[in-house]
């Protein structure tokens, strides 16, 4: 896994960010399921983008659009990964945050279609939320880009 650090008077706005949120999900705390169970639980649309990983098309999700405070919560499993405060607009087309919850996902390396990305996952369940990238804005520069598809919107 690889992170990207951005320094700060001695500390990192990485660590600042996490030092500032609840934490909302135990290290311990996971959820499994057989694949017959999603297939069951999500909607092919959810389906397609938590399990199979597949990027939904730009601007097809109403929650690109959304404004109003509040959670938004893995669709999986309910775990609440990232908060209206650090939503923005990215101009591409899908829901884009600064930064997630505290230990409410986990990232990986992706090697898939040629490219070396990093995967955002939910913690609670392992289900495949997006890509982060390294073209946010500032001070982290981080843009957490994640199908609408996978997410629950909670309203504050």
């Amino acid at each position: 896994m690889r992170r990207r650090h951005f320094v700060m008077g001695g500390i990192s706005a990485l660590a600042l960010m996490e030092l500032s949120r609840p934490a909302l999900a135990a290290p311990g705390d996971s959820l499994s399921r057989t694949d017959d169970e999603w297939r069951a639980l999500l909607t092919a649309q959810q389906y397609a983008a938590l399990r199979l990983e597949q990027t939904e098309q730009p601007h097809s999700s109403p929650l690109t659009s959304e404004k109003r405070r509040g959670l938004y919560a893995c669709g999986g499993c309910g775990l609440q990964v990232f908060s209206s405060a650090d939503k923005y607009d990215s101009r591409t087309g899908w829901p884009s945050f600064r930064s997630p919850l505290v230990r409410a996902v986990r990232e990986k390396q992706d090697r898939s279609q040629g490219l070396d990305r990093t995967k955002v996952e939910c913690r609670r369940c392992g289900c495949h939320l997006g890509h982060v990238f390294g073209d946010g804005p500032p001070p982290a520069r981080l843009r957490y880009c994640l199908n609408g598809a996978g997410l629950k919107f909670i309203p504050a």
